[in-house]
């Protein structure tokens, strides 16, 4: 039977922490407890700063705990295009600061002590094309790259080319992200879960967190660590695309390659090993497509296993499944600092390589805090606008936005009325001529909600692989009861009147 849940969450021990139950002061406080809020949070504290930590749901359980736990400096194939776009100097910033990340990582971990099942490795990227351009590119910005033969990879498929960088790190990121809490509270910080940031506004001469709850957060800075900033803080949603990938843990027939691998050309497929399923476990990531962007997520799924079962000749059963949400920007360098227009700071744009990039990230909002410089925070700027190819991507995107606002829901109903709903299943159903979102889980409660996002009105889809309503606008997603599960919603979805099952 195939597990529902990262790898990662379902072999970690997460710490339990109270909700909010009275306001705060406090020297900083950090919204978000994923890898770029806990770093954020140990720095601070670890530098006599007091600093409160609100989390909306469990620390770790969200995008962090979702990664491949890949920390590496090699985000696919993307050098020889940052260098071409951004020139020398910031393409060789980017690269540094990231494996600069790559050996902080590893060093926290040991200096804390955290058992998160650190090793170091080879990473390649390979393709059916020519990487030769690649791998000069990177070489020429300090990386650790080099031309390798595809076979290196131990993986049963035909390559022409692969880019190998040397020494770079895996981990079990939900233990490691325990380990950065524990750490944190340890030094005197204050975790609190289950307690939802509404907004964020500017106090005097500080800032105000209001949660859900109505309770409030007193401080001289806070720090948006939410994977996109919630509302329209700074106009992020406007200025980054949100990305879906997917992810499984197998055990193959044979022993499984050692290294960690990443394709070229969609789809993508990345590949490590996993510890915990002996020498023949296997971690497979990819099929990526925007959020709210695919109507059977299930066959995502389905393609990473087929994937599997076409290299070496099997049938597998994925102990684990998993997906995670990211964001990317239009220029393709994260988005670290103060916010346009407000004195909130921000983290966001990832790529997918959060592990990485996020620590880079946490440093760079360290300082600002500390009024003290970061080598790092020109290229990551958050208050940068782009070149004319990132304008004209962010006009083009936030068109598409716009053409799913006027879609409404002209998508395919399931059905008239709600009797009829099975145990599993979920979508979008008319109800005496109103649609109405609808899944009915497993222990057969039916759960109604009003199918729009809180955000900014746009449709919600249902994702059966996931069990979750997603909005492809701004990639906000909710749980079947309407709990939001990511920004940059806020509030819970509403509830249409019910009038046929129990009530969700």
């Amino acid at each position: 039977m195939t597990i529902q849940s990262s790898v990662w969450l379902g072999t970690a021990s997460l710490p339990r922490y109270q909700a909010l139950d009275a306001d705060q002061e406090t020297d900083v406080v950090v919204v978000g407890g994923g890898l770029i809020g806990l770093t954020t949070a140990l720095h601070l504290q670890q530098e006599g700063v007091g600093v409160v930590l609100l989390e909306g749901g469990r620390i770790a359980t969200r995008t962090s705990g979702n990664t491949t736990g890949k920390v590496t400096s090699q985000h696919g194939a993307v050098y020889a295009g940052l260098l071409d776009r951004h020139g020398r100097d910031k393409a060789q910033q980017y690269a540094a600061a990231n494996q600069e990340a790559v050996d902080e990582v590893d060093a926290i971990a040991r200096r804390l002590g955290i058992d998160c099942e650190l090793s170091r490795g080879p990473s390649y990227v390979y393709s059916t094309g020519d990487l030769r351009d690649e791998a000069e590119a990177a070489r020429e910005l300090g990386l650790p790259a080099q031309l390798a033969d595809p076979l290196e990879m131990g993986l049963p498929l035909s390559a022409a080319s692969a880019v190998r960088f040397d020494n770079q790190l895996l981990l079990h990121p939900a233990r490691y992200l325990a380990g950065l809490a524990s750490a944190f509270t340890g030094a005197g910080g204050r975790i609190f879960e289950r307690t939802r940031v509404t907004e964020l506004n500017a106090e005097g001469d500080g800032v105000e967190a209001r949660t859900e709850s109505g309770r409030r957060v007193v401080a001289r800075h806070a720090v948006a660590a939410t994977l996109l900033p919630f509302g329209t803080l700074g106009g992020y949603f406007a200025r980054t695309r949100p990305n879906q990938s997917h992810g499984i843990a197998v055990k193959l027939p044979v022993q499984a390659p050692t290294a960690m691998t990443i394709s070229a050309e969609a789809p993508t497929r990345s590949t490590r090993p996993w510890p915990g399923g002996g020498p023949n476990g296997l971690i497979v990531v990819g099929a990526d497509h925007e959020t709210g962007g695919q109507e059977d997520t299930n066959a995502s799924y389905q393609s990473l296993v087929d994937w599997v079962d076409q290299l070496w000749g099997t049938k597998v059963q994925p102990e684990y499944r998993w997906s995670a949400e990211d964001y990317s920007t239009a220029d393709q360098l994260p988005y670290v600092g103060k916010a346009p227009g407000s004195p909130v700071l921000v983290a966001t744009g990832m790529h997918k390589w959060g592990l990485s990039n996020g620590t880079v990230a946490a440093g760079i909002l360290r300082d600002l805090v500390l009024g003290r410089s970061n080598r790092w925070s020109d290229v990551f700027d958050a208050g940068r606008i782009g070149d004319a190819r990132s304008v004209a991507k962010l006009v083009q995107d936030n068109l598409k936005v716009g053409k799913e606002f006027a879609a409404g829901h002209l998508r395919r109903l399931l059905g008239p009325g709600l009797d009829h709903v099975e145990v599993g299943e979920g979508g979008l159903f008319d109800l005496d001529g109103t649609t109405v979102g609808a899944y009915r889980d497993q222990g057969g409660t039916l759960h109604t909600v009003v199918p729009v996002c809180t955000h900014l009105g746009c449709p919600l889809r249902w994702n059966q692989g996931d069990s979750t309503w997603d909005c492809n606008c701004h990639g906000s997603r909710f749980a079947p009861d309407g709990a939001v599960l990511d920004g940059p919603a806020t509030s819970p979805l509403e509830k249409p009147d019910q009038r046929n099952g129990k009530r969700g």
